[in-house]
């Protein structure tokens, strides 16, 4: 589990009237640090001239800053002198190497711009205050060509995107012997012929695209390469449009060819106005990155328009995509899962079990879970726990019915009853909020309560249930905090897409109810959480803040994942950071196929000698378990605060 944070300076470099070479667009930023500074290469693209053709050309600007976010000193660079680049130089790439930077680039010699006029191209500089020579390196169609800042088993390496304009683009790694052969002709004759066999591929589909983004980071645990990974780039039969993202691949530090880790999905997508709106639209484009006390620094570009920065903690990043070590930073499923299933003989729970409560009482796990029947009428079945994981014991029927007019079936066979149960521990008190519904009007939250002595003695003593949402309104996934915030009850539940807030006075639901939506977070658009999110379980309380875990469809997958935010200690409707990747997801048979398939819907979890353990339904069908230690998880979120 990792947490990625745009910067709050963000666009750190916008074009500027007062310089014509960029006065249009400014983006693609390269950054390499030496001494203290740090020195950005830019793609520039200058004002319109209407005597030109084409009116506009892109050229690569140099800006330095003393820490990494505030560039002064802006100029041009590199600028067409050669005729393999007279239409543009775009796209840079730097790193410095055996005492000189060599600066990569896209060189365009045919205009109109076509694949045979796209190439890569070389400048090399002493100390970046002049090019003292450039080269055209291939001689096909290429683009976004970088150098690794050291050997790799004595050879020169490099890798890039080849025939990005005629596609399907492949990305490949070069290794020489000496630096002068990459601007060899009869090297690359040579090489060219062999491609496929240097060829690396991160694509999840056949109609996604990547390109090369940043210069290789070392680290201790391989080279990471921060990419892009554009999903739907080639239509397909789903027809979505395409959707540009950040992803980070690790390759093995003595065979770059070996791909050792990746993320699962985008860590940055087209989200804030500056990536949105601008001369190409919804597009995130990484250049560049830098290492600095544990923080990577990514540089990418914003809607072809600005530049921009986003940073994440390099072993939290590594350690949730590294092979070695990926399973601590994500939930680990109980080997006996699942733990719960239906009983074809007990009616009531015949069809289904899932999406339980639980809570830590007496020394042992509680766990109330969902159950449907045949004709589709849920009750709330119960089921204890001594280990956590395994099931000591399960009762024959269960321990809360639909008993009001609300939450009583009006249509034969259609869904109704008491559902998605979440309890919450104040005082002596176990409240439970649940989905009551009748089968006809929008679902809504009723909550009922139960004094800890009787619960712990099994005499069901639940009092009457009130109605806290409002009518008609689709108002689901909802608990009370288990701690007042400011002296008042905090109500989390979810309207549409959002998770929301409310504070009430007392819990006398008589005459007190649910009436505003204070909106906490909702969906990411283009992320594996795009679509809806709500509520896990209760939150829990760290010295770090509060830990919400959530689930969240995906947009394109129609997949129930689940992450994390940290919320303020003081003000939990303040959203502190949250999870860029999802920390559990359907794999198994039994999350991936059920009653509704991918599914991992999580209603419970409690914390047992630093271990948090996680109660979910897979595939609206049955109950698993997953354990994660809370210190990862807390930490994770926790290291965002400072970046």
């Amino acid at each position: 589990m990792f947490v990625v944070k745009r910067s709050q300076e963000n666009p750190v470099l916008v074009p500027t009237r007062d310089h014509h070479w960029e006065a249009f667009a400014t983006y693609n930023m390269s950054v390499v640090k030496r001494g203290r500074g740090i020195y950005g290469l830019y793609r520039a693209i200058s004002s319109r001239d209407s005597l030109r053709t084409p009116d506009q050309i892109s050229t690569i600007g140099i800006a330095k800053s003393s820490d990494g976010l505030h560039f002064e000193g802006r100029r041009q660079f590199i600028v067409p002198e050669e005729d393999w680049e007279k239409f543009g130089c775009e796209d840079p790439r730097v790193t410095f190497f055996e005492g000189r930077f060599y600066i990569f680039y896209t060189a365009l010699s045919t205009y109109p711009f076509s694949a045979e006029g796209i190439k890569v191209a070389v400048a090399i500089s002493d100390d970046l205050k002049r090019v003292s020579e450039r080269h055209p390196v291939t001689p096909f169609n290429a683009k976004a060509m970088t150098l690794f800042p050291e050997r790799i088993n004595g050879k020169v390496t490099a890798i890039f995107s080849a025939h990005t304009d005629t596609p399907p683009a492949k990305m490949a790694i070069v290794q020489t012997d000496s630096i002068e052969e990459l601007w060899s002709p009869a090297f690359w004759e040579k090489w060219h012929s062999e491609i496929d066999k240097f060829v690396i591929d991160p694509r999840r589909t056949e109609h996604d695209h990547v390109e090369i983004g940043a210069t290789p980071v070392k680290t201790k645990y391989g080279w990471l390469l921060i990419y892009s990974h554009i999903e739907h780039y080639f239509a397909s039969s789903e027809n979505f449009r395409p959707q540009f993202g950040i992803e980070a691949l690790l390759l093995d530090l003595k065979d770059p060819h070996k791909i050792i880790g990746r993320t699962n999905g985008p860590m940055i997508v087209p989200e804030e106005p500056y990536e949105i709106s601008g001369h190409v639209s919804n597009i995130v484009f990484p250049s560049g990155a830098l290492l600095e006390d544990n923080i990577l620094t990514i540089y990418y570009g914003a809607s072809d328009t600005t530049i921009c920065a986003a940073h994440v903690n390099v072993d939290d990043l590594i350690s949730s995509i590294w092979s070695e070590t990926r399973h601590r930073w994500r939930f680990k499923r109980f080997e006996g899962n699942p733990i719960i299933t239906p009983i074809e003989a007990h009616s009531w729970e015949s069809k289904a079990t899932f999406n339980p409560a639980a809570i830590d009482l007496g020394g042992k796990i509680h766990i109330l879970y969902r159950a449907l029947s045949n004709d589709n009428t849920a009750t709330i079945g119960y089921a204890l726990s001594v280990d956590g994981t395994s099931v000591a014991e399960r009762l024959n029927e269960p321990i809360y019915i639909p008993r009001e007019d609300f939450e009583t079936k009006k249509i034969e066979g259609a869904n109704s009853g008491c559902e998605d149960p979440r309890v919450t521990k104040i005082g002596k008190t176990l409240y439970m909020c649940y989905t009551a519904f009748d089968g006809i009007g929008p679902p809504r939250v009723a909550v009922t309560s139960i004094n800890e002595k009787d619960f712990l003695s099994r005499r069901w003593n639940w009092s009457k249930p009130e109605l806290i949402t409002p009518k008609g309104i689709d108002d689901k996934d909802t608990c009370i905090f288990p701690e007042k915030v400011g002296g008042k009850y905090l109500i989390l539940h979810r309207i549409g897409t959002d998770i929301c807030g409310d504070f009430l006075k007392s819990l006398d639901f008589r005459t007190e109810t649910v009436d505003k939506c204070i909106r906490i977070f909702g969906p990411r658009p283009g992320t594996w959480d795009s679509a809806k999110v709500g509520i896990t379980a209760p939150p829990v309380k760290t010295k770090k803040g509060w830990v919400l875990l959530y689930h969240a469809v995906s947009e394109r997958h129609h997949t129930y994942r689940i992450g994390a935010v940290l919320l303020d200690l003081k003000d939990p409707t303040i959203v502190l950071s949250r999870s860029a990747d999802p920390i559990l997801e359907p794999e198994e048979p039994y999350e991936k196929e059920g009653i509704v398939n991918n599914v991992i819907f999580p209603c419970g979890m409690t914390v047992r000698n630093g271990l948090l353990y996680l109660y979910y339904g897979g595939a609206d069908k049955v109950v698993g378990v997953a354990t994660m230690e809370l210190d990862i998880l807390v930490n994770a979120l926790a290291n965002a605060i400072s970046y």
